[in-house]
């Protein structure tokens, strides 16, 4: 049977990415206007402050923001691996080491001044991103699976750096299961006070169009799609086909790593036990909502951030929990994966 080849339209396919968008978050407000029917006494009270909630004040919308930002990095460190065929759902592990890297060689190089600093957020994504690519480096070797032994490794680290916060290395003059403050120079200045809204921002940002030149607008960019888009094709080309297995593992969890970095100098100034749960998956989801363009990052990470922040509000002035959010952030990670796994061969073909 012939099949009719179509022309690839990029304008056509980013009007479809936007609507496919505009979908997802269409269906997932949906859902939070039925459950608060469903669960709230005041569901009108609810429903007005989650979406209001978020940009009552200077705080709440400077806090909202600066949620994002870890959100936009890892979601650029998904998008990379991604692209070039690869699955990295490690990124819970990989922000968790970067993260405890970063402080606890801050808190070493305190007398280095900024080059300990700059030093501690490098070694985080090294370490991270070795993690990451050690898992390309399995696949290109043996050809194991990266999606089981990014999430294995995961979740071994995170008990590892679990056990390092609560002995080694834990801060005996405080409540909070956390190392030491980092040093006063480490720690991020704040962009929109009393918000914890900070400089990371910036690093965020600088990111997205760092991401987005490195896959749009160089060689390396160009055979790490093609060699995404079809991995044969591009062997027969003449590409290495292990470098691009183990680079974009790399490259993607030395971006988790970041995140994890910023999130201590911007935020938390301590590594805290279990401060990052979640992220690395809204993470997945920001990257799959996006399709994988960086750009696209930042509205996704902001509607994730705007979900959570607008469930805080609610629960603050109505009666729902906070498990509100987490039912909007499944229902949204249920239709980005459906399509995902759709576009993969993996849910019904067309004969």
């Amino acid at each position: 049977m012939k099949r009719k080849i179509e022309r690839f339209n990029p304008f056509v396919y980013t009007i479809r990415s936007l609507l496919g968008m505009f979908v997802i978050v269409f269906i997932s407000i949906l859902s939070l206007i039925i459950i608060s029917f469903l669960l709230s006494k005041t569901p009108l009270r609810t429903i007005y402050y989650f979406f209001y909630g978020p940009f009552s004040s200077l705080y709440t919308f400077g806090n909202m923001i600066n949620q994002a930002v870890p959100l936009m990095i890892g979601g650029l460190g998904v998008s990379l691996a991604f692209r070039a065929g690869n699955m990295n759902i490690g990124g819970e592990g990989q922000v968790y080491v970067g993260a405890f890297i970063a402080t606890i060689v801050a808190i070493s190089l305190k007398a280095f001044g900024e080059i300990g600093v700059v030093l501690s957020i490098v070694l985080a994504m090294v370490g991270s991103g070795l993690i990451a690519g050690f898992s390309g480096y399995l696949r290109s070797k043996w050809n194991t699976n990266e999606l089981i032994t990014t999430f294995l490794l995961s979740n071994a680290l995170i008990l590892i750096v679990n056990y390092l916060i609560s002995g080694p290395f834990v801060d005996p003059v405080t409540n909070l299961i956390s190392t030491r403050q980092i040093p006063e120079i480490a720690q991020l200045d704040y962009i929109l006070p009393p918000s914890s809204l900070n400089t990371s921002l910036v690093i965020a940002l600088a990111s997205v169009f760092i991401i987005h030149a490195l896959m749009h607008r160089s060689k390396t960019g160009f055979e790490l799609r093609m060699y995404g888009n079809n991995n044969k094709f591009a062997m027969y080309a003449g590409i290495d086909s292990r470098y691009y297995q183990i680079m974009p593992m790399f490259v993607s969890g030395a971006m988790y790593g970041l995140s994890g970095a910023v999130a201590i100098f911007g935020t938390y100034h301590a590594m805290i036990k279990d401060f990052s749960v979640g992220l690395g998956w809204n993470a997945l989801a920001v990257a799959l909502i996006a399709r994988y363009r960086p750009f696209a990052i930042i509205p996704a990470a902001l509607f994730f951030a705007y979900i959570d922040s607008g469930a805080h509000s609610a629960m603050l002035y109505s009666d729902v929990t906070f498990e509100i959010s987490s039912i909007v952030q499944a229902t949204v990670f249920f239709l980005v994966s459906s399509v995902t796994l759709q576009r993969l061969g993996l849910g019904k073909r067309r004969v």
